[in-house]
């Protein structure tokens, strides 16, 4: 049967990397929420599209391109300008509901993720190259969680077979001997065996997810830490991918 391993720390699943990148365009960085509502028509258009990977590929497109989260804000100070009464607005738009942020142009490294928030353009002058650090996995499936399922939907994934969180992997799935047989060295049957490939490769991911706990348990500097989890990234990706 098989068995599992309990990543000290998430990794992304190398197969759903570009989906990955993907998603965290469509939502907020900070609140989860998807960067358009309805009110914007070729929003709402992509969300009548029947074919779930044409609806992502259409929602993708309309808002990766969208730099600020919508905040309630606007939308207050537009009611107050244009009144508010039952009479003279009797259709209110419904707002956006977000938090206001910033969005990070994000893009893919290898087997990372480099997020870069531009400046404001007051600031401009002081930093025009803006703050760039890497998207890490945890916070990744931190944002993933906190997608509803209602939004889930409208991205064209599915709240049962297809939710943004299992791209992020937290537990490794161990497949039994049989799925991985030794193999004997002289090919007699009597001498010395080898292990399969993916017997070592197993055996690695082990240390590696080892050494990242032991890092954090002694209080290891962030880049230490940071270089021991790229160390165990790096051995899922080529375990799944070899």
């Amino acid at each position: 049967h098989f068995g599992h391993i309990e990543l000290a720390k998430p990794v992304y699943h190398v197969g759903f990397l570009n989906k990955i990148k993907k998603v965290l365009e469509t939502v907020c960085y900070n609140c989860s929420k998807i960067k358009l509502d309805e009110s914007n028509p070729q929003f709402a258009d992509a969300c009548k599209i029947r074919e779930p990977k044409a609806r992502f590929n259409a929602v993708w497109r309309l808002c990766k391109a969208k730099s600020t989260c919508d905040s309630d804000n606007t939308a207050g100070d537009e009611e107050n300008n244009f009144g508010d009464d039952a009479g003279t607005n009797p259709e209110k738009k419904k707002s956006h509901g977000g938090c206001g942020n910033k969005q990070p142009t994000i893009r893919r490294e290898g087997l990372r993720l480099i997020g870069t928030w531009k400046p404001d353009k007051d600031a401009q002058e002081e930093a025009s190259q803006g703050e760039k650090k890497p998207i890490l996995p945890s916070e990744v499936l931190s944002i993933f969680k906190h997608i509803t399922s209602d939004e889930i939907r409208k991205m064209g994934l599915s709240e049962d077979y297809a939710r943004p969180e299992w791209m992020v992997i937290t537990v490794l799935p161990v497949p039994p001997p049989t799925v991985r047989p030794s193999i004997c060295v002289d090919g007699m049957g009597g001498g010395m065996r080898g292990e399969d490939d993916l017997t070592y490769k197993l055996a690695e991911i082990i240390r590696a997810n080892a050494s990242v706990r032991d890092a954090e348990q002694n209080g290891s500097p962030a880049h230490v830490v940071n270089e021991f989890e790229a160390l165990l990234q790096f051995h899922v990706a080529t375990y799944m991918d070899n």
